[in-house]
């Protein structure tokens, strides 16, 4: 018996590998243009570095006029979770981020190159396994797992490197008829890669990130396909990779170790290796200690964070480009009315050493983004949001035509407002413009350097009674606080106050501040004088109103 009938025998019905050479031709695309993958197993939530690693993906696909696609990984059934696949086509969805080719749901895909969900491509991996059988490069291993662990103990007693390869891969050297007739009583088995590799060799290899690199080779005879006849990842990310026509692998830097192996296998295989790009993972600050971010320890590990938190997507996407190049920030300082999709990302400039996440940098993105929005999309975009999480927020905003006054304060001007970093703060910032939440929940008036309660029932009856016009334009609003000040003592100036304090009682921001905290509760908010527009006359009388009456 030889090595094709032996591969006959375990996989009589597996087609030749031309069939599927030619199912998947080359792709038609411009010199250059790259193709790439995320390729994540649906077992869990989606971790904030696979959208690190789908943002750059898509975007050099773009810029390349290339081919992102969303490869499930599922080969691993044990630990596959309900609905996995839909939690990370909605990540992705969330976030803006859309592959050319790919799963769009649990059992729907789009392109010409799948099924792009591992465990439907099992006679695919079968077929690439017989071919491997055939030319002597893979082989039946009948060990058992409890065969395999003594081997290990075996090894870690005698402290030697760990794993089957050389004499500790009994069944390698197995005659074909052997290996044929123990099939044949029906002993269970597994297919393993004859690896050709010798641990005292080295490989280099560059990586698009890390840049040059050495390992030593391969010799460990892994696993390929697996008892249930799925594949292992390793085996199963070669032949797609191939099939799917990748160029480019770009991926977590703890997959760099399985460099040596992925080379090999494609090279066993008779495939062109991709590109490979390890990128640096995500990490944290923990009491003066770097550590990745983890999905047990940091809610913000997990993409639903932020849709939760609603920080903006643009904001996330934005950050994370910082992280991948940090040229990005002096190009948005220059460029800050141009969409982002236009920033050139550069994989050679990514970093080798992983990158702090920075929460409160995140969130000061997230007040420059949405500042830039205007009054519709800040509304829409909230509304939105509420009507997920915050069904109070929510009722708030049904009045359309008022909420989109209260979002307009301060907006599309040369400094627009910058107070709102993520939606979910929304309400807090705009609590105060409604009049049955600033009545039920205001506390205190938080009255600053003017507290005496006589002086501020003088200051805003008087504004009141005497210089509140709702028609006055900005500048005539603001000169009649300034008489009002120096009709009460106040220096109608700042500096005035400063070079004579023993002069005045205080000076026109003190008094200022009275009227923005009788109006609002706040010492802190956006231009009064626009806050003072929306509200409207009856509004402002009922507040003042209010304010004098708890004076008394």
């Amino acid at each position: 018996m030889d090595y094709k009938e032996l591969a006959n025998l375990i996989f009589p019905e597996a087609k030749e590998i031309a069939y599927y050479e030619e199912k998947y031709p080359e792709r038609k695309l411009k010199e250059g243009a790259i193709v790439t993958r995320f390729a994540p197993s649906p077992t869990g939530f989606v971790h904030i570095g696979g959208l690190y690693q789908s943002l750059i993906a898509r975007k050099i696909t773009e810029q390349t006029e290339g081919v992102f696609f969303l490869r499930i990984e599922d080969t691993d059934q044990k630990r596959e979770v309900e609905n996995g696949i839909t939690g990370i086509v909605n990540a992705l969805k969330d976030f803006v981020i859309t592959p050319d080719e790919g799963m769009l749901s649990e059992t729907e895909e789009k392109g010409n190159y799948g099924s792009y969900k591992q465990s439907l491509r099992k006679e695919i991996y079968q077929a690439y396994a017989k071919y491997l059988i055939e030319q002597g490069k893979a082989y039946p291993c009948f060990c058992t797992p409890e065969e395999v662990e003594e081997i290990r103990e075996k090894q870690e007693a005698a402290k030697i490197r760990p794993g089957y390869y050389g004499v500790w891969a009994k069944c390698r050297n197995y005659t074909v008829e052997e290996m044929a007739e123990k099939i044949k009583k029906g002993e269970s088995y597994i297919i393993r890669f004859k690896s050709p590799g010798r641990e005292d060799r080295k490989i280099k290899h560059h990586d698009l990130i890390k840049g040059n690199v050495d390992f030593p080779e391969n010799d460990q005879d892994i696993v390929i396909i697996k008892a249930d006849g799925l594949p292992t990842y390793h085996f199963a990310h070669a032949i797609d990779d191939h099939l799917m026509r990748t160029t480019h692998v770009i991926r977590g830097d703890e997959w760099l170790s399985s460099v040596p192996l992925h080379l090999q296998l494609f090279h066993e295989l008779g495939f062109k290796a991709p590109k490979y790009a390890h990128i640096a993972p995500i990490m944290k600050n923990d009491e003066g200690n770097k550590r990745k971010l983890s999905k047990r320890k940091d809610a913000e590990a997990a993409v639903s964070y932020y849709e939760e938190e609603g920080i903006p997507e643009e904001a996330v996407k934005e950050y994370l480009l910082n992280i991948a190049n940090s040229n990005f920030e002096n190009w948005r300082r220059a460029n800050p009315d141009k969409p982002m999709e236009e920033f050139e990302l550069q994989i050679n400039k990514m970093s080798v050493s992983g990158a702090l996440f920075d929460m409160v940098k995140l969130l000061d993105v997230g007040k420059t983004v949405i500042s830039r929005m205007t009054a519709e999309e800040v509304y829409e975009k909230a509304f939105d949001w509420a009507k997920r999480h915050d069904e109070e927020l929510e009722k708030m905003l049904e009045d359309k035509e008022y909420a989109l006054k209260v979002f307009g304060i301060e907006r599309g001007n040369k400094k627009p407002r910058k107070d709102i970093s993520k939606w979910s703060e929304v309400k807090e910032n705009i609590v105060y413009m409604y009049d049955d939440k600033f009545l039920e929940n205001l506390q205190d008036y938080p009255y600053q350097v003017i507290k005496d309660k006589q002086e501020i029932e003088k200051i805003v009856t008087l504004y009141l009674e005497k210089y509140y016009q709702p028609s006055d334009d900005k500048q005539m609003w603001f000169d009649k606080i300034k008489e009002l000040a120096g009709e009460m003592g106040y220096a109608k100036e700042v500096k005035e106050f400063k070079a004579n304090p023993d002069q005045y009682k205080a000076h026109v921001g003190d008094v200022s501040t009275v009227l923005r905290v009788a109006l609002t509760g706040r010492t802190n908010t956006p231009d009064m004088y626009e806050i003072m527009q929306v509200m409207g006359k009856d509004r402002i009388t009922k507040r003042f109103e209010k304010a004098i009456a708890e004076m008394r």
